[in-house]
């Protein structure tokens, strides 16, 4: 019997052979790069290397699961790391692990609380803005890998570089980066080339995470201590994941939710903090390698690149511990390469871009690199894009002004949107002293936004009523009208 045309659509949809080669190819090539990463992130958060790659195996494995975006990978990260690290330099490693907990809260509550329909409120300079920035700090993260080493390492990631390059036009099967890593590998293994590998980052994980509570004391105290570090982490980590999840959007033509994606990140950290993670987000350079050159597009990539990343440290780890680092600073270049969106800084695009959103871009970039945090590069570049808006706006706000023939009452014609950036300029287009004693305000062609413009409104009226004159003020649409009723007379008029 066929089955029936309803109940087709419950069938699951098992990827192509074609489609699972990719993404397990792609969790594989991830996996390996997270292992130096983590363990880096690991230092700079003051933690034994192994709670890094803790972190990175749960997160993957979780979001993999809850998140709200196929294909992007979570795991331990830099901006994450930042914000705990003093946390855990003043008091311990039990604090940290309560905050990445509590931090996954926030997240939940946020995530529930619509913080993901934020994202629509993100100019697009931004968003080429923090591409470009995160770009530039994927590859100022490998400087430090190409000073003081031995000179094998730089014919090394120029052989990584060219295989990166030259390997898919012979066939993309299999990712580059992979093949890239395998072949730089056996090189320095079997030529004995005396180069840093992954294994002088720090000791791999020899078994797998046991889960616990934080060693804190559960009272207010601790409370109070962890939250502001919780809170910090929490935005950071929501603002860097929905980036990124917006990004991969834009890559894949495909839609996410936002929502699930905020509360899978809640989740996925308070399962970190449990098996003793630093707790994580979205990465964006990890996410590129997944996405953008390995080809992967559903969740089996990511949920593989957790796994793989736990089989790689304590089943093959002695052989991962070869791998030169050159071959993953080749594929990290790389990646810097293919995110930096090069269009944006193309010299016709530029003469053709409108001055302030080059601004944007420029303010986001240079906000991101001068701090090493993402999230402070998108609310600084945002809130310039407000500013330029709110002034290209504003100087669309004009008056006119018509007298009748016989002198008795002088007509203004206010057009354009009136809020705090354009009504208080608005209250010296008018002639107070020299006006008739009858003046009309026609507002058909305007739209009252704000509180302030009711205030400008009324403050107009009062001067002209302060030289005996009457004001009427006409054409108000229906918002405009019902916000002037409510609040006009009720806020302090200022001459």
């Amino acid at each position: 019997m066929s089955i029936p045309v309803r109940l087709r659509g419950l069938r699951p949809s098992w990827p192509s052979p074609k489609v699972l080669r990719t993404e397990v190819l792609a969790g594989l090539v991830v996996a390996l790069a997270l292992i130096p990463e983590a363990i880096s992130f690991s230092i700079i958060a003051g933690v034994d290397p192994a709670i890094g790659l803790f972190a990175s195996f749960t997160m993957a494995v979780t979001i993999a699961v809850v998140g709200g975006r196929p294909a992007m990978i979570s795991a331990a990260t830099g901006a994450v790391a930042l914000v705990i690290a003093p946390l855990n330099r003043q008091h311990g490693f039990g604090y940290l692990v309560a905050a990445v907990i509590l931090a996954g809260v926030f997240q939940i509550v946020l995530g529930a609380l619509g913080v993901g329909k934020l994202m629509r409120f993100i100019p697009r300079s931004v968003m080429v803005g923090f591409v470009n920035s995160l770009a530039v700090l994927v590859f100022m993260a490998q400087v430090p890998e190409l000073r003081n080493v031995p000179w094998a390492v730089y014919p090394l990631l120029a052989a990584g570089l060219a295989l990166l390059v030259l390997f898919p036009r012979i066939t993309k099967a299999v990712p580059a980066p992979l093949v890239s890593i395998a072949i730089l590998t056996v090189i320095t293994v079997a030529a004995g080339i005396a180069v840093p590998t992954v294994g002088d980052k720090g000791a791999l994980p020899s078994a797998l995470p046991v889960p616990g509570l934080p060693d804190v004391p559960f009272t207010l105290a601790t409370l109070t201590t962890v939250a502001p570090y919780a809170f910090a982490m929490a935005l950071v980590g929501l603002m860097e994941s929905l980036m990124t999840a917006k990004l991969v959007d834009e890559i894949t033509d495909t839609a996410s939710s936002k929502t699930r994606e905020s509360i899978g990140q809640g989740v996925a950290n308070i399962v970190t903090g449990f098996f003793g993670g630093m707790g994580g987000c979205a990465m964006i350079g990890q996410t590129m390698i997944n996405v953008k050159v390995s080809g992967a597009r559903t969740r089996l990539s990511t949920f593989l690149a957790g796994v793989f990343l736990m089989v790689l440290c304590i089943v093959f780890g002695p052989v991962v511990s070869e791998i030169p680092m050159a071959a993953l600073v080749a594929v990290m270049i790389m990646v810097c390469f293919a995110t930096f969106d090069w269009h944006s800084v193309a010299p016709g695009t530029l003469r053709r871009m409108p001055a302030g959103e080059i601004t944007v871009m420029v303010v986001t970039v240079a906000c991101v690199v001068a701090t090493h945090n993402l999230a402070v590069g998108v609310v600084a570049g945002s809130v310039t894009a407000m500013v330029i808006f709110a002034r290209r706006v504003a100087r669309l706000a004009d008056v006119t002004a018509v007298t009748d023939p016989d002198g008795s009452q002088v007509v203004y014609a206010v057009s354009g949107q009136l809020f705090f950036a354009s009504s208080n300029e608005i209250v010296g287009r008018f002639d107070y002293a020299g006006d008739p004693d009858r003046i009309v305000i026609d507002l058909s062609a305007a739209h009252v936004w704000d509180a302030s413009s009711v205030a400008a409104l009324d403050a107009i009226e009062h001067r002209y009523a302060q030289r005996g004159k009457t004001v009427e003020i006409t054409g108000l649409n229906g918002p405009s009208a019902h916000l002037h009723r409510k609040l006009s007379g009720e806020l302090a008029t200022a001459d």
